[in-house]
């Protein structure tokens, strides 16, 4: 902002940053589902991991590199996707660390009393796998109904 490139802390984009006037975080949305109750499990998700992340030990330095990588990676290929373990010392799919996080979080759901939201969550799957699904056995049609009933079905 001091040197003109951009008028305010908005204007930069982030996966996640503080709120300064507000003392919250603010978080990039992924894709967003079509059904409200995957949307409130990831809200529950999203708490889990903040409470538990200030509850335990702070966590070590995150390396930009693989942060990158593991982002372009989970974006191509989704659960699929071969991603850097937190750890830094091996491999692992999106599906086992989703499966990681979910039983990481689960104390902290538990005492928030989000554990059923957390349920409806498959690390397995995801949104782009159902309509790719649906596209292949009955076309583009049926994936435009599909998603719109189940979005109109959303409570």
């Amino acid at each position: 902002m001091r040197l003109g490139l951009a008028d305010g802390y908005t204007r930069f984009w982030w996966d996640i940053r503080p709120h300064p006037r507000f003392g919250t975080l603010e978080i990039r949305a992924p894709d967003q589902p079509t059904a409200v109750e995957l949307t409130a499990a990831f809200a529950a998700l999203l708490q889990a991991l903040c409470v538990t992340v200030l509850e335990g030990p702070p966590p070590g330095p995150a390396q930009r590199g693989d942060y990158a990588q593991n982002r372009w990676a989970a974006l191509r290929f989704g659960p699929r996707a071969e991603l850097i373990h937190p750890g830094g010392e091996r491999l692992a799919t999106a599906s086992e660390l989703g499966t990681e996080l979910l039983e990481l979080v689960a104390p902290a759901a538990r005492a928030l009393g989000t554990e059923e939201l957390l349920g409806t969550l498959d690390p397995t799957r995801c949104e782009a796998d159902r309509q790719l699904e649906i596209a292949r056995a009955e076309g583009l049609e049926a994936v435009c109904a599909d998603v719109a009933a189940r979005t109109l079905r959303s409570d």
